[in-house]
């Protein structure tokens, strides 16, 4: 059994972000609420907690508490934010709201530079930067505890107990912002905790491939293929434990992006021999999408539809008792999963919130606790071919959220065309793969007037986006050279009718979203 460390989810958008971190320094973690029974969590033999960040505060009436077992274990106890706040309201200290508020990047001050919280993290007299996103603050610390960092507006930015090994930091270690938490977090979980680093993706496919196997048995499975990286990894994964017994269904919704139903019925039927299906539903979606613009409800009809066909499917496959998806851990935090109250729903991905309640299969998602970054290197460790692994990814719903408005097939067309060009050029300068972590067009539900060969034109607007990250969790849009830009407008504009007006996108996550829907 492996060293685990389980972080208490207290509401915060990148809970997630926190388990990641620690199974980059190579010791497993599990998330779960902190309303999660005692039992559930204690039966991990955790060799430690860390205490997420989360939007309410710590002496609102009904506000998320702090279990006793977490106390009572004995065990080192990291607060992050919310968690930090927790700690020092629940063992005598002082919160209050903070009228000079820190959102974004601060300095942090180290009074205790030697601390084992803060090894090998080289500072200078500036500070080292790290991110806040905080109202409230700790103003007068709970015994036994003593300031080890400080900023500007924060005088106990990190604060320790070294006796009962409790440790608290206001700011969020576990964003990219935070130029050395990752370090921070592996010093916790190694040096505090004394975790082993026995968390490798060889463990993960084969604890994976026996779990797969011990839900399935003798039974039928049924994958969804889309071609995208989750579900590839997920196909392998699930083909490597149970073989003959995955059926991979493609289905053409008509919402995929140029060439892209072609390629995916060589790549997998031809290339890999895989036992594919694929369906020509384009009629039925663009159908079931006719009219509808709010992007809430195209993702749940999506999701329903796409069920219905896999149903559909199935029956004459003959018995199928469970559908395998590719979901991974961005996929659930954005849509606020059940168990996690505290979360402020984002947006409903197809594979989460849109799947309807009398689902007739069970579902295997072998990927559910992964990121972006973890899928691929588990794609390279069971042998997928790099123009796979490193695809950009796509969303469940295709390009219904990324043709903003009306769905239509003229308008879809024009989507594909503009997204093509993009993508291609960005291709050619060997920014797809290395200078750009995800990137697309968008056809926005506005017209505006242009000339074109002296005459007055009143078409449709692209929105190009590009983006950075590793996460998938906070991003920055990507500073392209203006000349590629300038081309790839040119060639917009030329090249695909009804599109007169070409924009970037230049907002980071947060405060936007990767997709526009």
């Amino acid at each position: 059994m492996h060293d685990t460390i389980i972080v208490l989810d207290y509401g915060s958008q990148y809970s997630q972000l926190i388990a990641r971190r620690v199974r980059e320094a190579n010791v497993y973690c599990e998330l779960y609420s902190w309303r999660t029974p005692a039992a559930k969590i204690l039966s991990h033999n955790p060799k430690g907690f860390i205490l997420s960040g989360g939007p309410n505060s710590v002496y609102d009436e009904g506000a998320p508490t702090l279990p006793d077992y977490v106390l009572e274990s004995g065990l080192p106890v990291l607060g992050i934010c919310y968690g930090m706040q927790l700690l020092a309201h629940k063992l005598g200290g002082r919160v209050a709201s903070s009228q000079a508020r820190e959102y974004g990047r601060a300095l942090l001050h180290l009074d205790s530079p030697d601390h084992p919280l803060f090894a090998h993290m080289p500072h200078s007299a500036e500070g080292l930067p790290v991110w806040m996103s905080h109202g409230d603050k700790v103003e007068a610390l709970a015994p036994h505890f003593r300031p080890i960092a400080h900023s500007d507006n924060a005088p106990f930015a990190a604060a320790a107990d070294e006796q009962r090994r409790y440790y608290t930091v206001q700011f969020h270690p576990e964003v990219v912002h935070t130029e050395q938490g990752t370090q921070l977090l592996s010093n916790f979980v190694h040096t505090i905790c004394g975790c082993h680093a026995d968390w490798t993706p060889a463990n993960f496919i084969e604890e994976q491939v026996a779990a797969i196997r011990a839900q399935v048995g003798n039974g039928r499975v049924v994958l969804g293929l889309s071609g995208g990286v989750d579900s590839a990894v997920a196909a392998a994964l699930i083909h490597r434990a149970i073989g003959d017994q995955l059926t991979s269904v493609f289905v053409d919704h008509g919402l995929l992006r140029w060439g892209e139903a072609e390629q995916v019925v060589d790549t997998f039927q031809d290339r890999f021999g895989m036992n594919l299906v694929a369906v020509n539903a384009i009629e039925e979606y663009l159908d079931m999408l006719a009219g509808i613009t709010d992007p809430e409800r195209k993702r749940k009809l999506i999701g329903e539809k796409f069920v219905r066909i896999f149903e559909r499917e199935a029956r004459k496959l003959g018995q199928i008792d469970f559908l395998a998806q590719g979901t991974i851990y961005p996929d659930v935090i954005e849509s606020a999963a059940k168990d996690r109250p505290e979360a402020h729903t984002i947006k409903t991905h197809h594979n989460v919130g849109g799947l309807p309640d009398d689902m007739q299969f069970q579902l295997v998602e072998p990927l559910r606790w992964l990121f972006k970054d973890e899928v691929r290197r588990m794609g390279t460790a069971l042998g997928l071919p790099d123009e796979i692994v490193w695809r950009q990814p796509f969303p469940g719903p295709g390009l219904a959220i990324r043709c903003l408005g009306e769905i239509t097939w003229e308008r879809l067309e024009k989507l594909r065309k503009a997204d093509a060009i993009f993508t291609s050029e960005l291709a050619a300068a060997g920014l797809l793969r290395w200078g750009t972590a995800q990137a697309f067009a968008v056809l926005l539900p506005v017209k505006s007037v242009g000339v074109m060969g002296d005459q007055r034109t009143y078409d449709e607007v692209v929105a190009l986006r590009a983006v950075t990250t590793d996460d998938f969790m906070t991003a920055d849009w990507a500073r392209l050279d203006l000349d590629l830009l300038a081309r790839v407008s040119r060639r917009i504009v030329n090249e695909v009718k009804g599109i007169n007006r070409v924009t970037y996108d230049i907002t980071s996550k947060p405060p936007g979203t990767i997709e526009w829907e």
